[in-house]
């Protein structure tokens, strides 16, 4: 059996959890999935409003689950990594069985 982790780190997988588990916040990790992407282009794919989108983002970086750059006067979003995917892969895979 494996060992529980300890209560800090049980703390950080159940906010990790929380965050991803609303809606629009999912949409939005999967519009990434295959690229980065600006806000304008997030909005068309997900089909939310642009204020919507934006402060979903908002909370998904700051939660490290998406990066963001750059380039004058656009910013760009991406998935922080592949464990992020990872995560959404499982997700999916265990409700769709």
């Amino acid at each position: 059996m494996p060992q529980i982790p300890n209560d800090k780190i049980i703390d950080k997988m159940e906010n990790m959890l929380n965050i991803a588990s609303d809606s629009t916040r999912l949409k939005i990790m999967y519009a990434l999935s295959d690229g980065e992407r600006n806000v304008s282009e997030i909005v068309e794919a997900v089909g939310a409003s642009q204020s919507l989108v934006s402060h979903q983002l908002t909370v998904l970086r700051k939660a490290n689950l998406v990066s963001t750059r750059k380039e004058k006067t656009k910013v760009y979003y991406a998935l922080s990594d592949e464990h992020v995917m990872k995560l959404l892969d499982v997700v999916y895979e265990h409700v769709t069985e």
